[in-house]
């Protein structure tokens, strides 16, 4: 059994024989073991736009989620597991975290013996590219297609619109329209797989206690 932390309600993460979703509703800060986790703690304040709309700028602090990155990591510490953050999230310099080099594969990320790799989710079936970062513990680290998963938008974009601006409106905006928040945000089901895989590869001898 694992326990899949801060998921979406009725999302890729329900159903599932051996997994635990705890979502918005059920409050995954609430989670106190024992199982292993898959944790994708919310993002909106550790990302570029963190301070809100820049119609509206300085809506919100630095870090202001409640406290959720902060218990997601301290449950991937203590019972083991992975989490999932967007690259270059400043939950890792705040926490002490070592962000990982693009294209190296694992590395070092804390002295709880915690490792972090940077990974794209276009290998796993994502719209995008989707930059991703890892954070793991008491884990068997699995080799992971760490390379650039290569140009995602379609020639007709490039035809219509040139490359640069194609770039810049990006495939998920363009074929989006109003599901393109719930489109970016979605972990494709083979990426879920992988880290589910992850988190069941804890073994209770070697779960970190802090």
């Amino acid at each position: 059994m694992i326990a899949a932390l801060y998921v979406e309600t009725g999302g890729c993460y329900f159903g599932l024989p051996g997994v635990d979703p705890w979502d918005e509703a059920r409050d995954a800060r609430q989670y106190a073991g024992p199982y292993p986790v898959v944790a994708h703690p919310p993002c909106q304040r550790w990302g570029r736009f963190w301070h809100g709309s820049t119609r509206k700028p300085h809506q919100y602090k630095l870090g202001d989620d409640g406290g959720c990155f902060a218990h997601a990591l301290s449950a991937v510490r203590r019972f083991g597991g992975v989490l999932e953050h967007p690259a270059d999230s400043r939950a890792w310099s705040h926490y002490g975290l070592t962000p990982p080099e693009r294209h190296r594969g694992w590395q070092r990320a804390d002295m709880h013996d915690g490792w972090t790799c940077y990974v794209e989710q276009g290998h796993y079936g994502h719209t995008s590219r989707k930059p991703t970062w890892l954070y793991a513990n008491g884990i068997d680290k699995p080799h992971l297609q760490f390379g650039p998963s290569g140009q995602r938008l379609p020639q007709w974009m490039i035809d219509r619109y040139g490359y640069e601006k194609a770039r810049r409106i990006g495939i998920v905006a363009m074929v989006g329209g109003k599901d393109k928040t719930k489109i970016r945000n979605a972990t494709p089901e083979p990426f879920r797989d992988l880290l589910i895989s992850m988190a069941r590869s804890v073994k209770a001898s070697s779960r970190p206690e802090v």
